[in-house]
């Protein structure tokens, strides 16, 4: 049977949506909670719209931040159904679209079979679990989406006003797609697509006029363009500019391994899982050096020696890495296995069109190895994102020394009316990393529930020096025990609340 287009692209998304199959079956986690099962934008047919006036989380400090009304209007859509599955079955779509995007991309410069094995290496990767099994994961895979499709438009079809189009809806699905204009220019650099200079200003105005756009909605939406400087990763809290940088350098080793050798994932890096570095003689540094110059060793081969996609494919690794990549500025992450999902597109189209020579049986047992080794690790891993508690367990199991672990298990004590336990992995959580106002709120509306106020009463005053008035970590123990029934414990966090907001200057 030919290999045709047609053919590498049905099977691109036939395996990206059967290693996802698992993923029916869960429910929503962590974050789905907050974004889309209590958020009450979602539950009206009226935030379609309304979505694109307000910033991505209903409350908090994160709203000062984050503006990605698309992925909000797909969960709208997904609501009319009100199924759990459904808005996983629409994740498994948009990963599929993302899947054969990639093995376009790659046949359309190296052949049908570097397109096969692009989309395969995309499609079961097993570092985009936490992407596409986590519903709100579909902020990656919209905004890589549309990113990919940008990028076609932009270098295949040369096309100003559909390039611009596809880069205005992957920026609203998430911010991280900003850098579609550099990994354009960097095709131009390498040779791909590159168009007449008369083409390439009409690209810059667009992007310019476009950026232009985007500022004004931005700041009209959410009265300001960036994040605060001071909105940090935790490893970061109170460390130096130097220590940042040489420890986010350090996270390449990370980077490199969850690219290449994806063989155990996290869905926590941080304290102590992960710990600052402050010298240029620590081991993790030296190893997330060593990292970036074989990344950069192999890009200068494939620059020398004229292999344009795998120069392209790998120059957009880093180009797409970099936002997050806490060099140039802080992004609120050391690591977070969702975020290398558009950069593994670069390494997808390296990786295709590094053998794109084979044929026959040697790109059929390719292929095979491909899939089954790296889609059994990813079938396997789909589960963890269940519910709240398979997500703790493995945050318990797989990054032991992270605080997240004891705070995401107390939290579901608390909820099983088990306040006890819950108080004793709180104390255990703050203990890991004390810069969390979260432990001592929720500790404290575990003293509550035990009834120890002064207890409670010091916790609370613990919290109030890390954050201030805690607006919003008031109001999600207010919250949070109010949905398990103990009203008693809601007034009493509510009436601190109130003081708190009448002495406050």
């Amino acid at each position: 049977m030919a290999l045709t287009p047609r053919r590498v692209y049905l099977v691109a998304a036939a395996c990206a949506v059967v290693v996802y199959l698992g993923a029916l079956r869960n429910g929503f986690a962590l974050d789905d909670g907050a974004i889309i099962v209590f958020n009450p934008l979602v539950q009206q047919p009226s935030g379609l719209w309304r979505a694109f006036a307000r910033p991505y989380w209903a409350a908090g400090q994160h709203s000062l931040v984050y503006y990605r009304p698309l992925p909000v209007a797909t969960y709208v859509l997904d609501h009319l159904v009100h199924k759990a599955w459904w808005f996983h079955l629409v994740n498994l779509g948009w990963h599929a679209g993302a899947s054969i995007a990639v093995a376009a991309l790659a046949q359309r410069w190296r052949g049908v079979a570097a397109g096969l094995v692009a989309g395969l290496v995309f499609a079961v990767h097993p570092v985009h679990v936490e992407a596409v099994a986590n519903v709100i994961g579909r902020a990656e895979l919209m905004a890589t989406l549309f990113a990919l499709l940008a990028v076609y438009a932009g270098l295949v079809r040369q096309s100003v006003g559909w390039s611009s189009a596809a880069l205005a809806l992957a920026v609203l699905s998430k911010e991280n797609a900003a850098v579609v204009p550099a990994l354009i220019v960097w095709a131009w650099v390498v040779g791909v697509g590159r168009p007449s200079r008369g083409r390439m200003a009409a690209f810059a105005a667009a992007w310019m006029i476009g950026g232009a756009a985007y500022a004004l909605l931005r700041l009209a939406v959410l009265h300001r363009l960036t994040g605060p400087l001071d909105d940090l990763a935790p490893v970061f809290v109170g460390a130096d500019p130097l220590s940042v940088r040489l420890t986010a350098l350090a996270g390449l080793a990370d980077v490199g391994r969850l690219l290449v050798f994806p063989r155990r994932l996290r869905v926590e890096y941080t304290p102590a899982e992960r710990t600052l570095v402050t010298s240029p003689l620590d081991g993790r540094f030296l190893l997330g050096l060593a990292c970036l110059a074989m990344w950069t060793t192999l890009l200068v081969l494939a620059w020398r020696r004229a292999r344009k996609t795998e120069a392209l494919g790998l120059g957009w690794m880093g180009i797409a890495y970099l936002p997050v990549a806490n060099l140039l500025f802080p992004s609120g992450i050391l690591l977070a296995e969702r975020t290398l999902y558009l950069p593994s597109a670069g390494l997808a189209l390296a990786a295709g069109a590094w053998l794109h020579g084979l044929s026959g049986k040697r790109l059929g047992a390719v292929c095979v190895a491909l899939t089954v080794a790296e889609g059994a690790r990813t079938a396997l891993r789909v589960p963890v994102w269940r519910d709240d508690a398979s997500v703790a367990l493995s945050i318990l199991q797989d990054s032991p020394n992270s605080y997240r672990g004891p705070q995401y298990a107390a939290g579901l004590l608390q909820a099983a009316r088990s306040p006890a336990k819950a108080l004793r992995y709180y104390t255990i959580a703050a203990g890991v990393y004390d810069h969390d106002a979260r432990s001592e709120f929720g500790a404290a509306d575990a003293a509550f529930a035990l009834g120890r106020p002064q207890l409670a009463d010091t916790l609370l005053a613990q919290a109030k020096r890390l954050c201030g008035q805690c607006e919003t970590f008031y109001l999600t123990q207010v919250s949070a025990a109010r949905t398990r029934g103990d009203s008693a414990v809601a007034d009493s966090l509510l009436a601190r609340f109130g003081r708190l907001k009448a002495t406050s200057p």
